[in-house]
């Protein structure tokens, strides 16, 4: 038989093969292993120095705002020390560089700070600032900021009152109302309602006699009455409203400037029509008529408000550079404005206070915050008999020493041309009510509707609260900071 072969008896070498296959292998894994480790390990270190570059960038980042901040802050003092910037401009240092040092010592950046300063009539209504700020650790990444520093002004409200008010059920009001006395608030509204007083007593002028809460009424939302509150008085005192420097200001700083027209009464004042071109064409009035009223400030009066004469004298370029024109005696005013303009009528050496008459519509060419209008009234911003029957006026109207509203025109029971335009159907105003004594646009008799806008719409420009027309009453005299952006 043939004898079979054991496993010892292989062939010589076998086993030397055998074994450099298998070291092959291992160190082909081995390889292989240390391969995928490199690439992860590569890839976690590139992981972990990207976030810590990314890290680095965002300290940067954070310590160029806080230095952009320190250097707004620090041109607000700047500012507020040399009070003769904002007054005409002189001593503006722009571009300034102030340096933010860590208060433990060290330096943590840079902020260069530059001013732009917005004057009309040579007289400065705010500054634009804007800091870039670097950080030491690295000026790359730097931040801008931007603000404005303007005292606050009367249209960043709906309505500043000087004594008590009712609102009442037919109006819808949008934005802040705040008056210095009592507030009945029955109107459906969407921002705050402050008073300056806790309690007042509501007489029967506003429906109820007895003593009642700074703001109370069934208004929509009582979460939003606040009171007592601070008095906003600027509006109504010498300091918000100096009519004989505004008058200088029109005369020699390049606005327009009338005197007061000779004749009575009933046989002068000007009209203004604004047009969408950007002028304005200003009448002489010769002759009115006067209808019988009412208000709350002075009773039974006349009202000699209605045009039925007047004289061109010609239609002008609104200055751009003091687009302020100051009339002494009464004007009234409608059309289409064109850039930003401000109207006063007042005579400061005299002891007449002429009123202001929102004669028709008012409209701006844009509504992009361009455009805007303040009529400031000595006495009374009045809106007369003869208006539309659908109103609409944009603008910010001022009524310093007298009242704002449409008093209350009726029957006499002598009939008049003018019988149908005692009742109106809705006045809508955008923009800012400031007044004296107690506003008035609609009437009741003996608990019915009677006179003046059966329905009444007041909203507050947004867009005019940061940039109003020159010489807007403000409510504070304090600057501030407001549009703060990062660009």
């Amino acid at each position: 038989m043939k004898e079979k072969r054991k496993p010892a008896d292989r062939p010589s070498g076998y086993w030397l093969l055998a074994n450099s296959s298998s070291r092959g292998v291992t160190v082909f894994l081995v390889l292989g292993f240390m391969g995928v480790f490199a690439i992860v390990l590569g890839t976690i270190s590139s992981y972990v120095l990207m976030q810590g570059r990314y890290g680095q960038a965002l300290y940067a980042r954070e310590i160029a705002l806080h230095v952009a901040e320190a250097g707004l802050e620090y041109y607000r003092w700047f500012l507020a020390h040399n009070p003769v910037i904002m007054t005409d401009g002189t001593g503006l240092v722009s571009p300034y560089t102030y340096a933010v040092n860590d208060p433990e010592g060290g330096s943590l950046g840079s902020a260069t700070v530059s001013a732009t300063l917005n004057l009309q009539c040579g007289v400065v209504q705010w500054a634009d600032l804007t800091s870039v700020g670097a950080a030491d650790v690295n000026p790359t990444y730097a931040r801008r900021l931007s603000v404005r520093y303007i005292r606050p002004s009367s249209a960043e409200y709906s309505y500043i009152l000087n004594g008590n008010v009712w609102a009442g059920t037919s109006r819808t009001i949008r934005g802040p109302y705040h008056s210095n006395g009592g507030v009945r608030m029955d109107a459906v509204h969407n921002s705050d309602v402050t008073s300056s007083v806790a309690t007042w007593t509501c007489d029967a002028g506003t429906g109820c006699p007895s003593t009642q809460a700074g703001v109370f009424g069934a208004g929509s939302t009582p979460a939003l009455w606040t009171y007592p509150v601070s008095t906003i008085t600027v509006p109504f005192s010498a300091s918000g409203v100096n009519f004989t420097d505004l008058r200088t200001k029109a005369q020699s700083g390049g606005g327009i400037y009338y005197a007061a027209a000779s004749g009575s009464l009933n046989e002068r004042g000007y009209h203004l029509v604004f047009n969408a071109a950007g002028t304005v064409t200003i009448y002489r009035v010769t002759s009115t008529n006067e209808e019988e009223s009412y208000s709350s400030q002075y009773g039974n009066t006349t009202e000699p408000s209605i045009i039925t004469g007047e004289t061109l004298l010609g239609t002008y370029n609104v200055p751009s550079s003091c687009a302020l024109l100051f009339f002494e005696d009464r004007v009234w005013v409608e059309g289409t404005v064109n850039g930003k303009v401000t109207v006063v009528a007042a005579t400061p050496d005299s002891g007449t206070t002429p009123d202001a008459y929102l004669n028709n519509n008012i409209y701006y060419a844009a509504y992009d915050g361009t455009d805007g209008i303040t009529v400031i009234a000595e006495r009374n911003v009045l809106l007369p008999l003869v208006v539309p029957d659908t109103m609409e006026i944009h603008g910010i109207f001022v009524a310093s020493n007298g009242h704002y509203g449409r008093d209350h025109f009726r029957d006499w029971q002598v009939a008049s041309q003018y019988d149908q335009y005692i009742t109106r159907d809705t006045l809508i105003t955008v923009g800012t009510v400031v007044s004296n004594g107690r506003t008035g646009t609609s009437w009741q008799c003996s608990g019915s509707y009677c006179s003046g806008f059966a329905t009444r719409y007041d909203y507050y420009d947004q867009q005019l609260a940061f940039s109003p027309p020159p010489f807007t009453p403000v409510a504070s005299t304090d600057y501030k900071f407001t549009l703060w952006r990062e660009q």
